[in-house]
Protein backbone atom coordinates (compact mmCIF):
# COMPACT_ATOMS: atom_id res chain seq x y z
CA UNK A 1 0.00 0.00 0.00
CA UNK A 2 1.33 3.71 -1.11
CA UNK A 3 2.34 5.58 1.94
CA UNK A 4 0.46 9.21 1.40
CA UNK A 5 3.01 11.84 3.20
CA UNK A 6 1.72 13.47 6.29
CA UNK A 7 0.14 17.11 6.04
CA UNK A 8 2.69 18.08 8.55
CA UNK A 9 5.55 17.17 6.02
CA UNK A 10 7.32 19.66 4.02
CA UNK A 11 8.09 17.48 1.17
CA UNK A 12 4.08 18.06 0.01
CA UNK A 13 4.93 21.88 0.05
CA UNK A 14 5.63 24.27 -2.99
CA UNK A 15 8.44 26.28 -2.70
CA UNK A 16 6.12 29.45 -1.72
CA UNK A 17 4.73 27.27 0.93
CA UNK A 18 8.41 26.31 2.52
CA UNK A 19 9.50 29.86 2.22
CA UNK A 20 6.67 30.85 4.57
CA UNK A 21 7.38 28.12 6.95
CA UNK A 22 11.06 28.93 6.79
CA UNK A 23 10.20 32.99 7.21
CA UNK A 24 8.22 31.96 10.56
CA UNK A 25 11.01 29.94 12.11
CA UNK A 26 13.37 32.29 11.40
CA UNK A 27 11.53 35.23 12.85
CA UNK A 28 10.27 33.31 15.88
CA UNK A 29 13.14 33.37 17.52
CA UNK A 30 14.27 37.04 17.77
CA UNK A 31 10.92 37.38 18.91
CA UNK A 32 10.34 35.41 21.55
CA UNK A 33 13.95 36.98 22.38
CA UNK A 34 12.22 40.14 22.34
CA UNK A 35 9.65 39.59 24.11
CA UNK A 36 11.55 38.17 27.14
CA UNK A 37 14.13 41.36 27.21
CA UNK A 38 10.78 43.65 27.11
CA UNK A 39 9.30 41.14 30.11
CA UNK A 40 11.92 40.78 32.18
CA UNK A 41 14.18 43.99 32.34
CA UNK A 42 12.33 46.88 30.10
CA UNK A 43 8.68 47.09 31.17
CA UNK A 44 9.27 46.26 35.09
CA UNK A 45 11.82 49.36 35.48
CA UNK A 46 11.36 51.80 32.69
CA UNK A 47 7.63 51.05 31.82
CA UNK A 48 6.33 51.58 28.83
CA UNK A 49 8.33 53.60 26.13
CA UNK A 50 7.56 54.90 22.89
CA UNK A 51 11.00 54.48 21.21
CA UNK A 52 10.58 50.90 22.57
CA UNK A 53 7.32 51.07 20.72
CA UNK A 54 8.13 52.46 17.35
CA UNK A 55 11.50 50.08 17.33
CA UNK A 56 9.34 47.26 17.86
CA UNK A 57 7.29 48.24 15.20
CA UNK A 58 10.06 48.97 12.57
CA UNK A 59 11.45 45.99 12.97
CA UNK A 60 7.68 44.23 12.11
CA UNK A 61 7.91 46.57 9.28
CA UNK A 62 11.07 45.40 7.95
CA UNK A 63 10.25 42.33 8.27
CA UNK A 64 7.15 42.12 6.79
CA UNK A 65 8.69 44.26 3.52
CA UNK A 66 11.27 41.36 3.39
CA UNK A 67 8.77 39.05 3.15
CA UNK A 68 6.78 40.86 0.62
CA UNK A 69 9.95 41.02 -1.21
CA UNK A 70 10.52 37.68 -1.46
CA UNK A 71 7.02 37.24 -2.08
CA UNK A 72 7.35 39.00 -5.13
CA UNK A 73 10.28 37.40 -6.26
CA UNK A 74 8.83 33.82 -5.59
CA UNK A 75 5.43 34.84 -7.64
CA UNK A 76 7.95 35.61 -10.52
CA UNK A 77 9.26 32.50 -10.48
CA UNK A 78 5.94 30.52 -9.69
CA UNK A 79 4.13 32.05 -12.69
CA UNK A 80 7.55 31.32 -14.80
CA UNK A 81 7.14 28.01 -13.74
CA UNK A 82 3.57 28.01 -14.76
CA UNK A 83 4.62 29.20 -17.96
CA UNK A 84 7.04 26.52 -18.63
CA UNK A 85 4.11 23.79 -17.89
CA UNK A 86 1.91 25.10 -20.02
CA UNK A 87 4.66 25.21 -22.64
CA UNK A 88 5.60 21.70 -21.97
CA UNK A 89 2.39 20.49 -22.76
CA UNK A 90 2.65 21.59 -26.20
CA UNK A 91 1.91 25.07 -26.02
CA UNK A 92 4.48 26.70 -27.66
CA UNK A 93 2.36 29.59 -28.91
CA UNK A 94 2.97 31.38 -25.21
CA UNK A 95 4.87 34.09 -24.26
CA UNK A 96 6.27 35.37 -21.11
CA UNK A 97 6.09 39.25 -19.93
CA UNK A 98 9.38 40.12 -19.00
CA UNK A 99 9.34 43.08 -16.68
CA UNK A 100 12.79 43.28 -14.99
CA UNK A 101 16.33 42.40 -16.14
CA UNK A 102 17.21 40.63 -12.88
CA UNK A 103 18.19 36.49 -13.38
CA UNK A 104 14.19 35.73 -13.37
CA UNK A 105 13.74 38.12 -16.09
CA UNK A 106 16.46 36.51 -18.07
CA UNK A 107 15.18 33.18 -17.29
CA UNK A 108 12.02 34.08 -18.91
CA UNK A 109 13.79 35.50 -21.64
CA UNK A 110 15.61 32.36 -22.23
CA UNK A 111 11.70 30.47 -21.95
CA UNK A 112 11.20 32.75 -25.08
CA UNK A 113 13.68 31.94 -27.01
CA UNK A 114 13.33 28.13 -26.76
CA UNK A 115 9.62 28.46 -27.95
CA UNK A 116 10.65 30.82 -30.60
CA UNK A 117 13.58 28.19 -31.79
CA UNK A 118 10.78 25.19 -30.80
CA UNK A 119 8.37 27.13 -32.89
CA UNK A 120 10.96 27.70 -36.04
CA UNK A 121 11.94 24.06 -35.66
CA UNK A 122 8.16 23.05 -35.58
CA UNK A 123 7.69 25.25 -38.90
CA UNK A 124 10.67 23.73 -40.69
CA UNK A 125 9.14 20.07 -39.68
CA UNK A 126 5.82 21.14 -40.86
CA UNK A 127 7.70 22.44 -44.53
CA UNK A 128 9.80 19.35 -44.92
CA UNK A 129 7.05 17.17 -43.78
CA UNK A 130 4.65 19.07 -47.53
CA UNK A 131 8.00 18.52 -49.55
CA UNK A 132 8.38 14.99 -48.29
CA UNK A 133 4.43 14.29 -49.25
CA UNK A 134 5.00 16.29 -52.43
CA UNK A 135 8.18 14.32 -53.01
CA UNK A 136 6.37 11.11 -52.62
CA UNK A 137 3.31 11.82 -54.79
CA UNK A 138 5.65 12.78 -57.69
CA UNK A 139 7.37 9.73 -56.86
CA UNK A 140 4.36 7.77 -57.47
CA UNK A 141 3.29 9.41 -60.11
CA UNK A 142 6.14 8.56 -62.11
CA UNK A 143 6.22 5.00 -60.50
CA UNK A 144 2.60 4.85 -62.07
CA UNK A 145 3.87 6.59 -65.35
CA UNK A 146 6.88 3.91 -65.78
CA UNK A 147 4.69 1.08 -64.80
CA UNK A 148 2.13 2.17 -68.11
CA UNK A 149 5.09 2.71 -70.50
CA UNK A 150 6.17 -0.94 -69.22
CA UNK A 151 2.64 -2.64 -69.75
CA UNK A 152 2.80 -0.74 -73.65
CA UNK A 153 6.90 -2.28 -74.36
CA UNK A 154 4.94 -5.33 -73.38
CA UNK A 155 2.19 -5.29 -75.36
CA UNK A 156 4.54 -4.04 -78.11
CA UNK A 157 6.82 -6.77 -77.47
CA UNK A 158 3.68 -9.23 -77.43
CA UNK A 159 2.61 -7.87 -80.77
CA UNK A 160 -0.53 -7.00 -79.64
CA UNK A 161 -3.00 -5.30 -82.28
CA UNK A 162 -1.97 -1.56 -83.25
CA UNK A 163 -4.77 0.10 -82.90
CA UNK A 164 -5.24 -1.41 -78.74
CA UNK A 165 -1.19 -0.18 -78.62
CA UNK A 166 -2.12 3.34 -79.61
CA UNK A 167 -5.36 3.48 -77.78
CA UNK A 168 -3.75 1.99 -74.69
CA UNK A 169 -0.66 4.44 -75.10
CA UNK A 170 -2.92 7.62 -75.21
CA UNK A 171 -4.92 6.64 -72.48
CA UNK A 172 -1.85 5.91 -70.50
CA UNK A 173 -0.34 9.64 -71.33
CA UNK A 174 -3.47 11.46 -70.07
CA UNK A 175 -2.39 10.61 -66.46
CA UNK A 176 0.18 13.26 -67.71
CA UNK A 177 0.40 16.70 -65.77
CA UNK A 178 -3.26 15.92 -64.80
CA UNK A 179 -4.57 15.97 -68.25
CA UNK A 180 -8.33 16.31 -69.23
CA UNK A 181 -7.52 14.87 -72.32
CA UNK A 182 -5.33 13.27 -74.41
CA UNK A 183 -4.80 13.00 -78.59
CA UNK A 184 -2.89 11.39 -81.18
CA UNK A 185 -2.89 13.29 -84.49
CA UNK A 186 -1.59 10.81 -87.47
CA UNK A 187 -0.18 12.49 -90.69
CA UNK A 188 -2.08 11.52 -94.29
CA UNK A 189 1.33 11.19 -96.44
CA UNK A 190 -1.03 11.54 -99.25
CA UNK A 191 -3.00 14.73 -98.14
CA UNK A 192 -0.46 15.94 -95.89
CA UNK A 193 -3.04 16.29 -93.56
CA UNK A 194 -2.71 15.73 -89.61
CA UNK A 195 -6.14 13.80 -88.58
CA UNK A 196 -7.02 12.74 -84.65
CA UNK A 197 -6.70 8.69 -84.70
CA UNK A 198 -7.23 8.13 -80.84
CA UNK A 199 -8.22 10.42 -77.89
CA UNK A 200 -9.19 9.81 -74.36
CA UNK A 201 -10.93 11.94 -71.75
CA UNK A 202 -13.82 14.77 -71.50
CA UNK A 203 -14.60 16.28 -75.35
CA UNK A 204 -12.82 12.96 -76.59
CA UNK A 205 -15.25 12.43 -79.35
CA UNK A 206 -15.34 15.51 -80.40
CA UNK A 207 -11.35 15.50 -81.22
CA UNK A 208 -12.18 12.82 -82.99
CA UNK A 209 -13.60 14.79 -85.98
CA UNK A 210 -10.44 17.22 -85.57
CA UNK A 211 -8.47 17.60 -88.91
CA UNK A 212 -5.41 19.99 -89.76
CA UNK A 213 -4.64 20.34 -93.42
CA UNK A 214 -1.47 22.44 -94.59
CA UNK A 215 -3.84 25.48 -95.28
CA UNK A 216 -4.09 25.86 -91.80
CA UNK A 217 -2.37 28.37 -90.11
CA UNK A 218 -1.36 25.69 -87.18
CA UNK A 219 -0.44 23.04 -89.53
CA UNK A 220 3.17 24.83 -90.29
CA UNK A 221 3.56 26.63 -86.30
CA UNK A 222 2.63 24.06 -84.35
CA UNK A 223 2.26 20.39 -85.72
CA UNK A 224 4.32 20.17 -88.60
CA UNK A 225 7.70 20.78 -86.85
CA UNK A 226 10.53 18.78 -85.09
CA UNK A 227 10.17 20.94 -82.22
CA UNK A 228 7.59 20.03 -78.77
CA UNK A 229 4.88 22.83 -78.33
CA UNK A 230 3.58 23.97 -75.07
CA UNK A 231 0.94 26.10 -74.89
CA UNK A 232 0.28 27.38 -71.33
CA UNK A 233 1.44 30.66 -68.88
CA UNK A 234 4.72 30.35 -69.20
CA UNK A 235 4.36 29.66 -72.81
CA UNK A 236 1.43 31.54 -74.84
CA UNK A 237 1.14 32.32 -78.66
CA UNK A 238 0.66 35.09 -80.55
CA UNK A 239 -3.18 36.30 -80.17
CA UNK A 240 -4.15 34.96 -83.65
CA UNK A 241 -2.20 31.59 -83.86
CA UNK A 242 -3.84 31.33 -79.97
CA UNK A 243 -7.23 32.03 -81.02
CA UNK A 244 -7.61 29.52 -83.91
CA UNK A 245 -5.78 26.80 -81.68
CA UNK A 246 -8.07 27.11 -78.64
CA UNK A 247 -11.48 27.37 -81.31
CA UNK A 248 -10.10 23.88 -82.93
CA UNK A 249 -9.38 21.89 -79.56
CA UNK A 250 -11.19 24.04 -77.38
CA UNK A 251 -8.88 23.67 -74.54
CA UNK A 252 -6.57 26.43 -73.13
CA UNK A 253 -3.20 24.60 -72.20
CA UNK A 254 -1.72 21.92 -74.25
CA UNK A 255 1.45 19.83 -75.15
CA UNK A 256 2.47 18.41 -77.95
CA UNK A 257 5.29 16.09 -79.02
CA UNK A 258 6.07 14.98 -82.42
CA UNK A 259 6.82 11.14 -83.31
CA UNK A 260 9.52 11.27 -85.58
CA UNK A 261 10.03 8.36 -87.89
CA UNK A 262 12.55 8.23 -90.08
CA UNK A 263 13.63 11.50 -90.63
CA UNK A 264 9.86 13.31 -90.35
CA UNK A 265 7.10 13.72 -88.59
CA UNK A 266 4.70 10.66 -88.77
CA UNK A 267 2.22 11.66 -85.57
CA UNK A 268 1.77 14.29 -83.05
CA UNK A 269 1.03 12.98 -79.44
CA UNK A 270 -1.15 15.46 -76.91
CA UNK A 271 -2.14 16.42 -74.08
CA UNK A 272 -3.98 19.58 -72.50
CA UNK A 273 -6.46 20.83 -69.96
CA UNK A 274 -8.78 23.70 -69.31
CA UNK A 275 -7.02 24.80 -66.03
CA UNK A 276 -6.02 28.90 -65.49
CA UNK A 277 -2.54 29.74 -65.03
CA UNK A 278 -1.57 26.24 -65.36
CA UNK A 279 2.34 25.93 -66.71
CA UNK A 280 3.68 22.31 -67.78
CA UNK A 281 6.93 21.22 -65.89
CA UNK A 282 10.73 19.89 -67.22
CA UNK A 283 9.34 16.31 -66.18
CA UNK A 284 6.18 16.58 -68.23
CA UNK A 285 8.06 17.62 -71.47
CA UNK A 286 10.69 14.46 -70.77
CA UNK A 287 8.07 11.91 -69.96
CA UNK A 288 5.62 12.76 -72.92
CA UNK A 289 8.74 12.85 -75.11
CA UNK A 290 9.52 9.01 -73.79
CA UNK A 291 5.70 7.90 -74.83
CA UNK A 292 6.63 9.42 -78.53
CA UNK A 293 9.26 7.33 -78.73
CA UNK A 294 7.31 4.46 -78.08
CA UNK A 295 4.44 5.34 -80.38
CA UNK A 296 7.16 5.73 -83.14
CA UNK A 297 8.43 2.36 -82.19
CA UNK A 298 5.06 0.73 -82.29
CA UNK A 299 4.27 2.72 -85.79
CA UNK A 300 7.52 1.22 -87.03
CA UNK A 301 6.71 -2.41 -86.09
CA UNK A 302 3.30 -1.92 -87.91
CA UNK A 303 5.00 -0.71 -90.55
CA UNK A 304 7.32 -3.76 -90.96
CA UNK A 305 4.25 -6.35 -89.72
CA UNK A 306 2.35 -5.16 -93.27
CA UNK A 307 5.56 -5.38 -95.07
CA UNK A 308 5.88 -8.47 -93.92
CA UNK A 309 1.96 -9.65 -94.44
CA UNK A 310 2.97 -8.43 -98.36
CA UNK A 311 5.58 -10.57 -98.59
CA UNK A 312 3.91 -13.48 -97.28
CA UNK A 313 1.16 -14.94 -98.63
CA UNK A 314 0.03 -18.42 -96.82
CA UNK A 315 -1.53 -18.46 -93.58
CA UNK A 316 0.79 -20.23 -91.02
CA UNK A 317 -1.96 -22.47 -89.40
CA UNK A 318 -4.09 -23.86 -92.18
CA UNK A 319 -1.42 -23.45 -95.14
CA UNK A 320 -4.13 -21.70 -97.12
CA UNK A 321 -3.39 -18.23 -98.88
CA UNK A 322 -4.02 -14.99 -96.30
CA UNK A 323 -5.80 -12.19 -96.60
CA UNK A 324 -3.71 -10.13 -98.36
CA UNK A 325 -3.47 -12.66 -101.08
CA UNK A 326 -7.42 -12.86 -101.68
CA UNK A 327 -7.89 -9.51 -101.76
CA UNK A 328 -5.11 -8.73 -104.43
CA UNK A 329 -6.27 -12.12 -106.30
CA UNK A 330 -9.76 -11.03 -106.16
CA UNK A 331 -8.88 -7.67 -107.99
CA UNK A 332 -7.17 -9.26 -110.39
CA UNK A 333 -9.86 -11.86 -111.30
CA UNK A 334 -12.43 -9.10 -111.63
CA UNK A 335 -10.71 -7.06 -114.38
CA UNK A 336 -9.91 -9.80 -116.39
CA UNK A 337 -13.48 -11.07 -115.65
CA UNK A 338 -14.58 -7.05 -116.62
CA UNK A 339 -12.09 -7.28 -119.85
CA UNK A 340 -13.62 -10.96 -121.06
CA UNK A 341 -17.07 -10.18 -120.03
CA UNK A 342 -17.40 -13.29 -117.60
CA UNK A 343 -18.15 -14.20 -113.90
CA UNK A 344 -16.58 -13.87 -111.33
CA UNK A 345 -18.03 -14.60 -107.55
CA UNK A 346 -16.85 -14.32 -104.56
CA UNK A 347 -17.69 -16.32 -101.11
CA UNK A 348 -16.85 -15.81 -97.24
CA UNK A 349 -17.46 -18.87 -94.83
CA UNK A 350 -17.99 -18.47 -91.37
CA UNK A 351 -17.53 -21.31 -88.34
CA UNK A 352 -20.53 -21.30 -86.40
CA UNK A 353 -20.11 -20.67 -82.67
CA UNK A 354 -16.21 -21.07 -83.27
CA UNK A 355 -15.45 -18.82 -79.93
CA UNK A 356 -17.86 -21.14 -77.10
CA UNK A 357 -16.13 -24.43 -79.28
CA UNK A 358 -12.83 -22.65 -78.39
CA UNK A 359 -13.49 -21.98 -74.86
CA UNK A 360 -15.28 -25.55 -74.51
CA UNK A 361 -12.43 -27.44 -75.95
CA UNK A 362 -9.18 -25.36 -75.60
CA UNK A 363 -7.11 -23.90 -78.37
CA UNK A 364 -5.08 -26.85 -79.47
CA UNK A 365 -8.77 -28.43 -80.80
CA UNK A 366 -9.60 -25.64 -82.06
CA UNK A 367 -6.83 -24.74 -84.42
CA UNK A 368 -6.96 -28.68 -85.37
CA UNK A 369 -11.04 -27.86 -86.19
CA UNK A 370 -9.67 -24.98 -88.74
CA UNK A 371 -7.20 -27.21 -90.63
CA UNK A 372 -9.62 -29.74 -90.82
CA UNK A 373 -11.99 -27.48 -92.26
CA UNK A 374 -9.73 -25.84 -94.47
CA UNK A 375 -9.14 -29.18 -95.98
CA UNK A 376 -12.66 -29.93 -96.89
CA UNK A 377 -13.04 -26.40 -98.69
CA UNK A 378 -9.92 -27.34 -100.68
CA UNK A 379 -11.57 -30.76 -101.62
CA UNK A 380 -15.04 -29.36 -102.75
CA UNK A 381 -13.20 -26.35 -105.02
CA UNK A 382 -11.10 -26.49 -108.35
CA UNK A 383 -7.62 -26.06 -109.16
CA UNK A 384 -8.41 -22.21 -110.58
CA UNK A 385 -10.31 -21.37 -107.51
CA UNK A 386 -8.31 -19.65 -104.93
CA UNK A 387 -9.38 -20.17 -100.91
CA UNK A 388 -7.83 -18.09 -98.07
CA UNK A 389 -8.34 -18.23 -94.25
CA UNK A 390 -9.15 -13.79 -94.15
CA UNK A 391 -10.28 -14.69 -90.37
CA UNK A 392 -9.45 -16.25 -87.18
CA UNK A 393 -12.59 -18.30 -88.21
CA UNK A 394 -13.04 -16.73 -91.55
CA UNK A 395 -12.73 -18.15 -94.74
CA UNK A 396 -12.99 -16.98 -98.70
CA UNK A 397 -12.89 -18.30 -102.34
CA UNK A 398 -12.33 -16.98 -105.11
CA UNK A 399 -14.64 -18.40 -108.22
CA UNK A 400 -13.84 -17.20 -111.42
CA UNK A 401 -15.81 -18.55 -114.01
CA UNK A 402 -18.59 -19.18 -111.69
CA UNK A 403 -21.83 -17.19 -111.31
CA UNK A 404 -23.79 -17.18 -107.91
CA UNK A 405 -25.65 -20.34 -109.10
CA UNK A 406 -22.92 -21.82 -109.27
CA UNK A 407 -20.99 -20.57 -106.38
CA UNK A 408 -24.13 -21.54 -104.34
CA UNK A 409 -23.44 -24.99 -105.01
CA UNK A 410 -19.77 -25.20 -104.07
CA UNK A 411 -21.09 -23.10 -101.03
CA UNK A 412 -23.77 -26.16 -99.96
CA UNK A 413 -21.37 -28.81 -100.85
CA UNK A 414 -18.82 -27.77 -98.84
CA UNK A 415 -21.89 -26.66 -95.99
CA UNK A 416 -22.50 -30.43 -96.07
CA UNK A 417 -19.26 -32.19 -95.88
CA UNK A 418 -18.49 -29.74 -92.75
CA UNK A 419 -22.02 -30.41 -91.03
CA UNK A 420 -21.00 -34.44 -91.98
CA UNK A 421 -17.99 -33.93 -90.35
CA UNK A 422 -18.20 -32.07 -87.35
CA UNK A 423 -21.81 -33.30 -86.62
CA UNK A 424 -21.92 -36.98 -86.56
CA UNK A 425 -21.33 -37.11 -82.26
CA UNK A 426 -22.44 -35.25 -79.65
CA UNK A 427 -24.06 -31.67 -80.01
CA UNK A 428 -21.79 -29.95 -78.26
CA UNK A 429 -19.16 -30.69 -80.42
CA UNK A 430 -21.05 -29.97 -83.81
CA UNK A 431 -19.37 -27.40 -85.66
CA UNK A 432 -20.90 -25.63 -88.52
CA UNK A 433 -20.60 -23.21 -91.23
CA UNK A 434 -22.40 -20.07 -92.87
CA UNK A 435 -22.06 -18.52 -95.89
CA UNK A 436 -22.94 -15.54 -98.24
CA UNK A 437 -22.15 -15.47 -101.91
CA UNK A 438 -21.86 -12.19 -104.02
CA UNK A 439 -20.85 -11.72 -107.65
CA UNK A 440 -19.43 -9.74 -110.14
CA UNK A 441 -20.61 -7.06 -111.71
CA UNK A 442 -24.06 -7.65 -110.21
CA UNK A 443 -22.95 -6.62 -106.41
CA UNK A 444 -19.91 -4.63 -107.62
CA UNK A 445 -16.68 -4.22 -109.76
CA UNK A 446 -14.37 -3.26 -107.18
CA UNK A 447 -12.92 -6.17 -104.20
CA UNK A 448 -14.33 -3.81 -101.75
CA UNK A 449 -17.55 -4.18 -103.46
CA UNK A 450 -18.34 -7.73 -103.66
CA UNK A 451 -16.67 -8.67 -99.93
CA UNK A 452 -19.06 -6.71 -98.07
CA UNK A 453 -22.05 -7.86 -100.17
CA UNK A 454 -20.58 -11.17 -99.30
CA UNK A 455 -20.05 -9.84 -95.44
CA UNK A 456 -23.79 -8.59 -95.61
CA UNK A 457 -24.98 -11.90 -96.96
CA UNK A 458 -23.06 -13.79 -94.37
CA UNK A 459 -24.54 -11.79 -91.52
CA UNK A 460 -28.02 -12.38 -92.61
CA UNK A 461 -27.40 -16.32 -92.59
CA UNK A 462 -26.51 -15.88 -89.17
CA UNK A 463 -29.42 -13.81 -88.41
CA UNK A 464 -31.39 -16.74 -90.02
CA UNK A 465 -30.18 -19.69 -87.73
CA UNK A 466 -26.89 -20.17 -89.20
CA UNK A 467 -25.67 -23.67 -91.17
CA UNK A 468 -27.06 -22.21 -94.36
CA UNK A 469 -25.78 -20.48 -97.73
CA UNK A 470 -27.60 -16.84 -98.42
CA UNK A 471 -26.95 -15.79 -101.87
CA UNK A 472 -28.91 -11.83 -102.84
Amino acid sequence: MENKPSRFSLSSRTVKQKLMVAFQLMAILPFLVSVYLLSIYIFPRFGVRPDIIFYLAVSALLAIVGLLVIKEVFDRLTSVTAEAKFIAAGDINRKLEVQYSDEVGELGNILNQLTCRIRSDMDELKDYSAKTTEINIEIQKKIIVLSNLMQISALISEGSKFDEVLKIAVEKSRALANSEVAFLLFKNEEKGAFRVKVSDGLRSGYLASIEIGAKDNIYHKIFNINRVFILDKQNPLDERLAAEFISRFQVKNCLAMPVFLRGGVKAVLGIANNRDGFSYKKDDVELLDIFSRQLAVAIENDILEHRIEKLEIKDALTGLYNRFFIESRLQEEIQRAIVYQRPCSFVVLDIDNFRNYREKFGLIRAEASLKKTARLIQDCISQVDRVGRTDDDEFSIILPEKNKRQSREVAEEIRRKMEEAFCSGPQDECLTLSSGVSENPLDGVEVGQLMLKAKELLKKAKDEGRNRVVVF
